[in-house]
């Protein structure tokens, strides 16, 4: 199973991150968003660039963090990838907690995507004073939480291709997707860990 998701996530990250690299570094802002977001993206450029950006580059190089081979034979390309995927957790996380009071879709975005980024930034922070500190282990699990957040730039635009193909108007099925898009991916992290930790005890 673990070698059919993994593969699965590089891909889709690659290919996400790839798309809103050409969309955000070379189109108009807005072009590539539903019509009725499109003022909202006009009039704060400067939040949506620096969110867009450091996610990208954090959804690009997360990924391969993971692989056990990498960490152990690299060790100090592991440890500067991670300070600047938490840079860029940090800085994504600063601004997208700012533009959330912008989302299109009213309360339930707002603090959907507010929510998101305040555990985006939180977990990002346990990542970091835990492997400070050693703690291995939970450095991993941290991290495992942390990408599965920021894993929701993907599962946002698999959520919004559903939505699109189901029918549904965009006004009433994008609020919960601001929810959707994050808490299955933490759920999932969540199993993960847990069937790790009961993996070790046997």
């Amino acid at each position: 199973m673990e070698k059919l998701y993994r593969p699965l996530i590089i891909i889709s990250s690659l290919f996400i991150g790839l798309y809103a690299f050409i969309v955000y570094g070379f189109l108009e802002l807005g072009v590539a968003v539903h019509p009725v977001m499109k003022a909202n993206f006009k009039a704060h450029p400067i939040g949506i660039y620096f969110h867009i950006f450091p996610s990208l580059i954090a959804l690009l190089l997360g990924p391969f963090q993971f692989n056990k081979k990498f960490r152990i034979t690299k060790t100090h390309l592991h440890k500067l990838i991670g300070k600047v995927y938490l840079l860029c957790v940090l800085i994504g996380g600063i601004s997208g907690l700012y533009m959330a009071q912008f989302s299109f879709g009213g309360t339930i975005s707002h603090l959907g995507f507010a929510l998101l980024a305040v555990l985006w930034i939180l977990t990002g922070y346990k990542a970091y004073t835990s492997i400070i500190r050693k703690m291995i282990v939970a450095h991993y699990n941290w991290m495992v939480i942390n990408f599965a957040l920021t894993f929701a730039a993907v599962t946002l635009r698999i959520g919004l291709g559903i939505g699109f193909g189901s029918g549904i108007p965009f006004e009433i099925f994008y609020p919960y997707l601001a929810w959707i898009c994050w808490t299955p991916n933490l759920l999932i992290a969540l199993f993960i860990i847990r069937k790790d930790a009961a993996h070790l005890t046997h």
